[in-house]
């Protein structure tokens, strides 16, 4: 009788080859379909609505950087007759000059449908206090950090540590400035020009922002834009902030402004919850671990920013 490993085609190596190849690509399929599966939980999680009427809480923690989800998710809170108010809880150091000009915006467009109150715990700088401002009304804690209303493009020059490993960066581009700055150089006064601008520009849009919203001239603006932060009650006494307090008192504000019930049900309408929360929150950690964006962990965005967060 003739077993199987005496068949002369199965002792063809080729064959084995393929057959092993064939079963990597079926566990491979698998993986893929699988990993498919989870992401569209992910991203098709539960939607969210109010409990009948109800306020709405939007969480903003971490960096913060341009989101089209929760673009379209303050866009339907706007259209949602059920959502009576938004409370946004704020802590972060700041992120992207456009990650914050993007909140600001879509907050000023939630505000024409509804009211809505910031809240800061311990931290609301930079492009957050420029999410704070979008609001009607801010509030937060007493020793909450506010503030370092600013601008800033980081660069590192690594010219010193590519020469001592033997690497020499080249490049052919279509203008001087294309490109540039080089981390293998510093900034040369040219590129320093014209990153001075960017950072003008975007600065006196920041300025105008505040001056326009919490009601100051643009020199006393101007005076606390220096980058500096403050506490919850120094902003209260310069007027970048409305009050001091937490959750309850901003409820108790929509009650005395706009008539809202305090003990109406609050449900948080961002970030969504989902089946697969505890994946979402790892692979987030991890992605900000390795760009450095962890608690902690110096900002490691290439590009314009407005971020306040200590050294390390």
């Amino acid at each position: 009788m003739t077993q199987l490993g005496d068949d002369p085609i199965h002792a063809i190596p080729a064959t084995r080859a393929i057959r092993r190849s064939r079963g990597r690509w079926r566990i491979f399929a698998f993986l893929a379909l699988a990993l498919a599966v989870i992401l569209g939980m992910v991203r098709f999680g539960p939607e969210l609505s109010a409990p009948g009427d109800a306020i709405a809480r939007i969480e903003i923690g971490g960096t913060i950087t341009t989101d089209r989800d929760r673009l379209e998710r303050l866009e339907r809170l706007a259209e949602d007759d059920t959502v009576r108010a938004v409370i946004v809880a704020i802590n972060s150091p700041g992120g992207t000059t456009a990650g914050g000009e993007e909140l600001y915006e879509a907050l000023r467009a939630l505000s024409l449908a509804k009211p809505t109150v910031a809240v800061i715990s311990e931290l609301g700088a930079s492009a957050a206090y420029m999410t704070a401002i979008g609001t009607d009304h801010i509030f937060a804690r007493r020793l909450s950090i506010v503030g370092s209303i600013g601008v800033l493009y980081r660069h590192v020059d690594a010219g010193r540590l590519l020469d001592t490993i033997g690497i020499d960066l080249d490049k052919v581009a279509s203008g001087q400035l294309k490109a540039e700055p080089e981390f293998d150089a510093p900034i040369n006064p040219e590129v320093r020009q014209s990153l001075a601008e960017l950072v003008e520009d975007s600065f006196s849009f920041f300025v105008d922002l505040v001056a326009e919203r919490r009601g100051l001239t643009r020199a006393r603006t101007l005076a606390l834009a220096d980058g500096r932060i403050v506490t919850g009650q120094m902003a209260v006494e310069t007027g970048l902030i409305d009050a001091v307090g937490g959750e309850a008192e901003a409820r108790q504000w929509l009650n005395e402004s706009h008539g809202i019930d305090p003990d109406l049900a609050v449900f948080t309408a961002w970030p969504p919850p989902s089946r697969t929360g505890w994946l979402r929150q790892w692979l987030a950690q991890s992605a900000a671990d390795a760009l450095g964006l962890g608690t902690g962990q110096p900002i490691a965005l290439d590009g314009l920013v407005s971020l306040w967060h200590p050294s390390p």
